[in-house]
């Protein structure tokens, strides 16, 4: 199976951060990652100062999707112990985010896990790296390719 994460970080040492998940997760990948362009980005769905850094990668694995999202999540609290969220619920500026976006054409909708990514068609610094990473896998839901999916959010 071939799993898309992206990867993003809005403080510290952002390029040290990803470079350092990035390690973390070739460590339970089987194979090479493969890496998008980095992109720079305003944080999605808040306000801040500090903008991010994205990153996107695919990689096969062998891990169930559920697995692979459990050893994720752990990669990121190893790297970013701090909460994600304000005790408001919004978001707020993080060292990591590690966020699995699909794993083939699987269709998950769990409380733990929901694949493809319920956002990933909103999100700009997700779309760019899949387009490069996956031009030809089409989303299982809306039936269009990446490329597609940043057409429409563009218009």
């Amino acid at each position: 199976m071939t799993a898309y994460v992206n990867i993003g970080s809005n403080i510290g040492d952002r390029h040290a951060h990803i470079e350092r998940a990035v390690t973390a997760i070739s460590g339970i990948a089987d194979g090479a990652v493969r890496r998008s362009d980095p992109i720079e980005s305003e944080p999605w769905g808040y306000a801040s100062e500090h903008p991010y850094i994205n990153l996107g990668i695919a990689f096969e694995t062998s891990l169930p999707p559920a697995e692979l999202h459990a050893a994720l999540q752990t990669i990121q609290r190893d790297i970013d112990p701090a909460p994600h969220r304000q005790p408001d619920g919004t978001y707020a500026d993080r060292r990591i985010d590690i966020d699995l976006i699909a794993v083939d054409d699987i269709v998950i909708d769990t409380p733990e896990l929901t694949l493809p990514h319920p956002r990933m068609h909103k999100r700009q610094f997700v779309l760019l790296p899949m387009v490069q990473l996956a031009p030809g896998w089409h989303h299982p839901i809306y039936g269009v390719t990446p490329a597609r999916l940043l057409a429409r959010l563009n218009n």
